[in-house]
């Protein structure tokens, strides 16, 4: 089934990220985690979907959406970026495998942050944010989604990592192996992984080599 809704608004979170917010179709019900395929509704791009993260709470009366733009490209996201208030969308039926099934540590590369981000603030609505760990990979802390959201509600917590920025106040290392090992203190917890495929196949081989269970490793599949 599809669903039909209007872009309400969008603004910049970060310089090349938007969050976008459309009404909350009749009907329309999600999993924090769980992505749907989102389209704009033209004739240029009606068949075009790409796969989106709601990233509101799952009872709120609109929906929020945020959406990196991959200019080079010159496709969806970047007309999307270009949308103005009142254009028609369209949504799939929510799918996916992420979903919070226990305690643990969310790692996130980039925009993969996006599924975390409705199960990080379902938890702090509901005060279970105490055995959350987030860490987050970034290239520059200009990149960083919703830095200070999750630096006050995880506090210690939120490990930032940037790649290629060393400055105060965050990592400047990948994550890898010797990142877990040395961040992590037990690896008899669930873990949730988002980020690139490349990014998600290193992190899940380096956590299983740390001795992490495979069906406490959370991802999309």
């Amino acid at each position: 089934m599809a669903y039909t809704t209007t872009l309400l608004m969008s603004e910049f979170v970060t310089h090349d990220v938007k969050r976008f917010i459309v009404e909350k179709p009749a009907g329309f019900n999600f999993v924090p985690g769980q992505g749907v395929e989102l389209a704009i509704d033209n004739s240029r791009w009606r068949d075009q979907g790409r796969p989106f993260t709601p990233t509101s709470l799952t009872d709120d009366r609109v929906l929020e959406f945020i959406i990196k733009r991959y200019p080079k490209h010159q496709g969806v996201t970047q007309a999307l970026h270009d949308l103005p208030p009142g254009a028609t969308l369209t949504l799939s039926e929510p799918f996916g495998t992420i979903e919070y099934k226990g305690p643990g540590v969310f790692i996130a590369g980039g925009a993969g942050i996006t599924p975390f981000i409705a199960i990080l603030r379902d938890l702090a609505r509901q005060h279970k944010l105490k055995h959350q760990t987030l860490i987050f990979s970034n290239k520059t802390p200009a990149d960083i989604i919703n830095e200070k959201e999750f630096r006050y509600t995880l506090a210690e917590r939120c490990l930032l990592t940037c790649t290629q920025s060393n400055v105060p106040g965050y990592d400047h290392q990948r994550i890898d192996r010797t990142f877990l090992e040395h961040k992590v203190a037990d690896f008899n917890q669930h873990f949730y992984i988002c980020g690139p495929d490349p990014f998600t196949r290193a992190i899940t081989d380096a956590l299983a080599s740390l001795g992490a269970k495979s069906d406490a490793l959370v991802f999309e599949q």
